[in-house]
Order: C-alpha cells, then sequence, then structure tokens
C-alpha cells in the first residue's frame, strides 16, 4: 500500500487508501479503496453491524454516491468504495481511462481491497460477512467475480448491471466474430462516440448532480472513448453470462422499468434507463443464479440512486427490505432476526 489513509476528496469522513497494482505499458497502476465508518450507535446495533460492503461503479465512472455510503452505514455496515485502475482516484496522466483487455484484470484490484478490509483471498475467512455492490460494468464485474469465488458474498447487489449488450444476444452474437477481430488488429482503434451526453443532462436535470467533491474530468459529459480490445472483452463478459453462471449467493437487480432510446434528448430520461435495455438485463439476470431477485422501479434512471426523490426511495426502501427480510436478516451470532426498519 501506498501511505495510508488519508482524508477523501469527498471531505470528512470518507478516507482513501491507494493500492500499488504494480505497472503496464503506460506506468504505476493503481487502485483506490475509499472507506466511510459507520455511526457508533448503528455499528454496534444496527441489523448489519457484522457485514463490510464493497462497492464497484460503472464505466466512466468513479465512486461520489455519498448518499449511498449513509444509507448501509445507517443499517451498521461498514461502506467501501473502490476506484478500478485507470479511473476516478486512481488515474494518472498518460494512461487510457478505464482500458483493460479482460475484466478478469479486476481480480487484482478486488483483491487488494478486501485485504485491505480484513478480507483476504488466501488464509482464514473474515468472521464479517462480506457483501459485493456494482453498478452497471462494475456489476458485471462484480457478478463474474462472484462466480470465480463461490462462497466469498453473503449477498450481491446489482444496480443496473450492464449483463448483456444493447443490441441483445442475436445482436451481439452477430457482432462478436467483427469485435474479436478487431481486438486483435487494432486493440488501441477509435470508436464512433455513442454517448451523446443524455444520461448526464439526465442526471443534472433530476438534481442528481453537481455534488460535493464531484469531478467532471474523473466522470466526463460524454464518457471516455471506447476501444476495440476493451468492447471484445465487455462482449466475453458478455457470452459467459449468457452461457449461465453461479453467484452462489443471495442476488438482487435493480432494474428501471423501462428504456429510452440514447440518440435523441428526450425529457422520459428523467425517468427511465437510457443506457442499457432493462427488459434483455432482466432476462440475462436470470443466467446468474438460483437466488436472484428482481426488482423494477418505476421512474428510476441508469443509476438508480442518482434518481429523482421519489423513485431514489423506493430503491433504496427495495433494497433494505430485501437485506433485512431476506438476504442478511440476522447478524452472525444473534439468536433471532432484527428488522431493518
Amino acid at each position: 500500500m501506498t501511505g495510508g489513509w488519508e482524508q477523501d476528496v469527498l471531505g470528512r469522513p470518507f478516507e482513501r487508501l491507494t493500492l500499488p497494482l504494480g505497472s503496464d505499458q503506460e506506468g504505476e497502476v493503481v487502485a483506490t479503496l475509499v472507506r466511510l465508518d459507520p455511526p457508533r450507535l448503528a455499528s454496534l446495533t444496527g441489523p448489519l453491524r457484522d457485514v463490510d460492503v464493497l462497492y464497484l461503479h460503472g464505466w466512466s465512472d468513479y465512486f461520489f454516491q455519498v448518499e449511498l455510503a449513509r444509507f448501509w452505514a445507517s443499517l451498521g455496515a461498514r461502506f467501501h468504495a473502490l476506484d478500478l485502475r485507470k479511473y476516478g482516484r486512481s488515474l494518472r496522466p498518460g494512461q487510457t481511462p478505464g482500458f483493460v483487455t479482460s475484466l478478469d484484470v479486476y481480480d487484482a484490484d478486488i483483491a487488494a481491497a478486501l485485504e485491505a478490509m480484513g478480507h483476504p483471498l488466501v488464509g482464514p475467512p473474515s468472521r464479517r460477512r462480506l457483501v459485493m455492490m456494482g453498478h452497471s460494468t462494475g456489476g458485471l464485474t462484480a457478478t463474474l467475480w462472484a462466480s470465480r469465488h463461490p462462497g466469498r458474498l453473503s449477498a450481491l447487489v446489482l444496480n443496473s448491471p450492464w449483463l448483456e449488450l444493447q443490441l441483445g444476444t442475436l445482436g451481439r452474437q452477430a457482432l462478436s466474430p467483427l469485435v474479436q477481430m478487431r481486438a486483435r488488429v487494432d486493440p488501441m482503434g477509435a470508436h464512433p462516440v455513442v454517448d451523446l451526453g443524455f444520461y448526464t443532462r439526465a442526471q443534472t436535470e433530476v438534481g442528481a448532480l453537481p455534488v460535493r467533491g464531484y469531478r467532471r474530468e474523473w466522470r466526463p459529459e460524454r464518457g471516455f472513448p471506447t476501444h476495440p480490445a476493451w468492447l471484445a472483452a465487455v462482449v466475453e463478459a458478455h457470452r459467459r453470462v449468457a452461457s449461465g453462471i453461479d453467484v452462489a449467493c443471495p442476488t438482487i437487480v435493480l432494474l428501471s422499468t423501462k428504456s429510452t432510446n440514447p440518440f435523441a434528448w428526450n425529457a422520459e430520461m428523467t425517468g427511465s434507463d437510457s443506457v442499457l435495455v432493462v427488459d434483455d438485463i432482466a432476462r440475462a439476470a436470470t443466467r446468474i443464479g438460483r437466488d436472484v431477485t428482481l426488482a423494477r422501479i418505476d421512474g428510476g434512471i441508469h443509476d438508480l440512486f442518482l434518481s429523482r426523490p421519489t423513485p431514489r426511495e423506493q430503491a433504496y426502501r427495495t433494497l433494505e427490505r430485501w437485506l433485512a427480510q431476506g438476504a442478511l436478516g440476522r447478524p452472525r451470532g444473534s439468536r433471532r432476526g432484527r428488522s431493518a426498519h
């Protein structure tokens, strides 16, 4: 680890820890762990007082969702978020933002974070329960990680996870050979710009942006440029999901009730997912495990916890009810469940 915990850009009581991951052709590679300690009373009496949470952000994104962290802390959980290599706090000058050639690369980032959290992958397991939460591409990464590490998670929370390409299964299968071929011959080539900034505009119009500590350079309005080798990594991840995997823990998939065409501004973008085709994601969710709950949030945008107040509150209530009454309703060592309400 580089140094120790220091105050984060979000301000107190958030802290960050730099996790060195060696180097690649673009230089030093790091991940950054952010933490928020729960209020003292909640940490002693909350229903999730024996739970640690690790949050993974999406594409062209980083962790800044203070309200989400406080939600978990209010239930007694210890909340952590990870800015993956070449994103946000972990992006270094001269690096290609978000670029990897396989989502499996993030195993090293996650292992370093879990080690710092007291959940080492080697040696005796922690006595505390571990929950992973992922949004969009982070949800895809978390899903595949869980399937490769059965028994490590007590629960998996997926917020609009990118489990299938926007072209659908048949479109992905038709496109895949072309994607793979271009990744081999021109891995860092340019792709046409497909993010026109409407999702960022929708977040601004519903009042989710800006927030304290928000850095536009870490989350540009039209997203980071994408490259063939990165897209090939995502398409391969989608193929794995479609083939059927098992995350081996209770899982909730939270999605908006509808999608909106992302290529022309529409006021409906402030109450729908303008990034993913949510019905395709709902179908893909049936392929990731045996204990999967699907929850649709009316009026939710792509990041449901950045939606307007009413759908955002519905997302929090839905998640809290699922945690308290099912997946994590009983702390280890307790004789009976404790309600989160």
